[in-house]
């Protein structure tokens, strides 16, 4: 089966082999580097030993030797005996050589465990001599090792930036789709609504039709209330107080009316009178939405409950269900625009109460507990 990777996918790996390829090409300019060192320690030596032995006859050479030895400039070094006594030191740290009495003693076994001593002779007849020549790396030589790990993290924070911009261009795109979808739905249902009420003031002529009319005007009435909430989606709405219990009280009511015969729905309350901050009809149409999943997901027979606790800084809602359940892994993906279970929809309805609970009410509506088999809790948060 042919498989679709995310592009986020093929970002991580074009950003991972970059990272590869950069730290593979330092990591063998470092070991290039590091032969070269090398080989300019075994020219200090000869240059050591040369001093050492140096004689009149030879004074170009003692004086070649001293430039090699004073032109080291970046790899720090020690000169012992054959004892391990130093003797001298080359291009170490001199302000923690004074003020760091453990500085020498750290450096000497740090640099021995990095490369192995040299030795040099500089013996002369009827005087023999034998020291080493103990060295770490250069500051350039250590920087360049520790660059790959510089540009991995450069990389990896750019990535992020990446991901994070085109995630949110596209949330936006989104939102922007489903605000538009939500306008012209009411802006759709708006019309056949009106003509709808014109018939029924004709209707009403006959006095036959009173009780037909009753009827009809309330689903009307229902099918405004619908298409005022989809044209308050993307705007702003007007936030008032009110009373959450007389709110989820009026939820559970209408939907005793339209819930199948062997299934309960129970509010339970601890006060009578919870004060919050709310859109009534959008706060509304996230309940429905809830209640309308779970009694789709308990077919026919089960029990809907919702809860309310009022605390000093906290209101909650769970509101749970004796239905299918969610597994684990698709608890923050029900919100996801698109995703549904059932045949029919399109997997908008928790997406938008989502987007109204937290965008338009500074709340957070999250799948608290679910057990497949078992049922399904949802939690609202009000912060107060």
């Amino acid at each position: 089966m042919r498989k679709y990777l995310h592009w986020k996918t093929y970002l991580v790996v074009f950003a991972l082999t970059i990272v590869g390829f950069a730290l593979y090409y330092f990591n063998q300019v470092a070991k290039d580097m590091a032969v070269e060192e090398e080989k300019r320690v075994v020219m200090l030596v000869e240059a050591f030993r040369t001093i050492a032995i140096g004689s009149p006859q030879a004074q170009s050479d003692v004086t070649f030797a001293s430039k090699v030895i004073t032109e080291n400039t970046t790899i720090p070094l020690f000169l012992t005996t054959d004892k391990g006594e130093i003797t001298s030191t080359q291009n170490l740290d001199s302000s923690r050589l004074i003020n760091d009495p453990e500085y020498l003693a750290r450096k000497y076994e740090e640099f021995k465990r990095l490369h192995e001593p040299l030795p040099y002779d500089y013996s002369t007849p009827g005087l023999p001599g034998k020291g080493y020549v103990v060295y770490g790396d250069s500051i350039l030589l250590n920087r360049l090792r520790y660059y790959p790990l510089l540009i991995l993290a450069i990389i990896v924070f750019f990535l992020l930036i990446v991901i994070i911009a085109i995630s949110n261009a596209q949330r936006s795109i989104q939102n922007q789709v489903w605000v538009g979808m939500s306008k012209e739905t009411a802006h759709q249902l708006g019309t056949p609504l009106s003509s709808i009420v014109a018939w029924m003031e004709l209707l009403k002529d006959n006095e036959s039709n009173r009780e037909w009319i009753s009827e009809m005007e309330k689903d009307v009435s229902r099918l405004q209330l619908i298409a005022d909430r989809f044209s308050k989606i993307g705007s702003v709405p007007q936030l008032k107080e009110e009373n959450l219990v007389d709110r989820l009280q009026g939820m559970v009511e209408y939907m005793r009316m339209r819930k199948p015969q062997k299934v309960t729905i129970d509010f339970e309350h601890e006060e009578d009178d919870v004060q919050v901050l709310l859109s009534g009809p959008l706060f509304d149409w996230v309940i429905e939405n809830l209640m309308r999943n779970a009694l789709d997901a308990m077919e026919g027979e089960g029990r809907i409950l919702i809860t309310l606790t009022n605390q000093p800084r906290l209101v909650t809602i769970d509101l749970s269900d004796t239905g299918k359940g969610i597994p684990k892994n698709n608890f923050k993906k029900v919100f996801a625009p698109g995703y549904s279970t059932k045949q029919r929809g399109w997997g908008l309805g928790l997406s938008l109460a989502k987007r109204i609970i937290q965008k338009y009410h500074n709340g957070s509506i999250f799948v608290k507990s679910s057990e497949p088999g078992k049922g399904t809790t949802f939690r609202i948060v009000f912060r107060r």
